[in-house]
């Protein structure tokens, strides 16, 4: 595949910034970068706007660091509720992702971030709060609290009580049982039966 060599005048993802010169599948550079103004031939002319876009990569960045410096002050206090749907048992449904957070970041606190910036090792499968490790920037790390709730109705204090009441009553039924002897069974003897007296004995001999 032919290639050819660019200068990037706006920042590129997992390609490289402003005043950066890299080599691209010519089809890419003639039919996308070029076309989007993201990037410019290198030519002996396009050389000398190197300096000026070295400087407005230097201003970005600044910038950049700024405003993510100040997110990372506001967002570690934030603490970010998720409902999520649970078994009777209490155990979720699915998991928490870091789709999942971007998506409330923006519906709770009106904060749009990139969910490659926000980092799990493994998405959230458990109840409870979690700290989550945010990567706003190559030199700005923070997390942030996200708790994970049922979105089950929780029981009134009556149901509550209820349960308890049940619970305490099947485990006195338990206990009872547990608890309590067998009775003897009381046998009567049976008086002995009066053995027949020898008639021999009783009567003399005719």
């Amino acid at each position: 595949m032919a290639k050819t060599e660019v200068i990037l005048i706006h920042n590129i993802v997992g390609l490289g910034a402003e005043s950066d010169q890299v080599k691209v599948a010519s089809g890419y550079a003639r039919n996308y970068l070029i076309p989007q103004h993201l990037a410019i031939p290198l030519t002996g002319a396009n050389k000398r706007r190197i300096e000026a876009l070295r400087q407005r990569r230097a201003e970005r960045e600044a910038h950049e660091f700024n405003t993510m410096s100040e997110l990372s002050k506001s967002i570690s206090k934030l603490i970010a509720v998720i409902a999520v749907k649970t078994g009777e048992d209490g155990k979720m449904f699915g998991a928490v992702t870091s789709g999942t957070i971007a998506d409330q970041l923006k519906t709770q606190f009106d904060i749009t971030l990139d969910k490659r910036k926000i980092h799990l090792e493994l998405p959230i499968k458990a109840l409870g709060d979690h700290e989550v490790e945010l990567r706003l920037h190559p030199d700005v790390v923070t997390t942030m609290k996200v708790r994970v709730e049922s979105n089950a109705p929780k029981p009134t204090a009556t149901e509550i009580a209820a349960k308890e009441a049940e619970a305490r009553e099947a485990a006195g039924k338990v206990t009872e049982k547990r608890g309590r002897r067998p009775e003897a069974r009381v046998v009567e003897a049976k008086p002995a039966e009066e053995k027949p007296v020898r008639a021999a004995k009783a009567k003399k001999a005719e």
